[in-house]
């Protein structure tokens, strides 16, 4: 089944794949690579591969079965656009989310240049939204122009892990910037200054902007559990999303 998702900006996730490979620095405390060890561990169904890329077509019709209008981060453990994921079972994915307009789908990607690829000869369904994760200027920031070219009707940016200040870069045909820190042991320190120059930039381009967490760092450059830290930043929580009307 898809789950409730303890996730700020979404509903439920829906992973008809899962496992990855790491292709940048933000992939280097990856969440869902731990939690799939986890799993593995504990036996749960799905996870006898632990974190090797393994599709999952039985999980492919989740969604069709729930009528209430729900947003889904579409594989929270999982990259759907990794090079071992077949077009033909993209095409199975996206087919069910034209079927489910009711719903609207989250898609983040560090694959970005496959977006373009795949998107040249289909069409983006109105209920889909397309991401790319921008982590730092070499990695992050290129696959900003990537997700530009495909014609989606919501184009997001998840600047999480923020590992350095990004400068100043490009918004343009961007719907939505969500931002945070790092979390875990192991995390590293996302600085005041770095999020204050994307909220300025965010509000000069009007895109909307929601501030995600701290992480294990605080606005204070203190260490602590990432509870303590909270989501305020500036004195207040930001959980903008993207203005789109439902279309079904």
């Amino acid at each position: 089944m898809s789950a409730a998702s303890s996730i700020e900006w979404t509903e439920q996730t829906w992973n008809p794949t899962t496992g990855c490979t790491k292709v940048s620095p933000g992939c280097k405390h990856c969440y869902a690579e731990v939690m799939a060890r986890r799993l593995k561990a504990m036996g749960a169904a799905g996870y006898g591969n632990g974190f090797a890329l393994t599709l999952h077509p039985g999980r492919l019709t989740q969604p069709l079965g729930r009528r209430k209008p729900t947003t889904y981060f579409v594989n929270s453990m999982s990259d759907l656009f990794h090079p071992d994921v077949p077009d033909a079972y993209l095409d199975d994915v996206f087919d069910v989310i034209a079927r489910t307009p009711q719903h609207t789908y989250q898609i983040l990607t560090k694959r970005a240049a496959r977006l373009p690829e795949y998107f040249a000869a289909r069409r983006c369904p109105p209920n889909a939204w397309l991401g790319v994760s921008v982590e730092d200027r070499a990695y992050g920031l290129p696959r900003i122009d990537f997700l530009r070219r495909v014609p989606a009707g919501v184009r997001f940016l998840s600047i999480e892990p923020l590992l350095e200040d990004l400068g100043v870069f490009d918004l343009s045909g961007i719907h939505w910037v969500i931002v945070g820190g790092e979390s875990g042991h192991k995390a590293r320190p996302m600085e005041a200054a770095w999020v204050e120059s994307i909220k300025r930039q965010t509000d000069r381009a009007g895109v909307a902007f929601f501030f995600k967490q701290w992480g294990g760092w605080g606005a204070d450059g203190v260490k602590r559990p990432k509870k303590a830290n909270g989501r305020s930043f500036q004195g207040r929580t930001w959980d903008a999303t993207p203005q789109v009307q439902r279309a079904f």
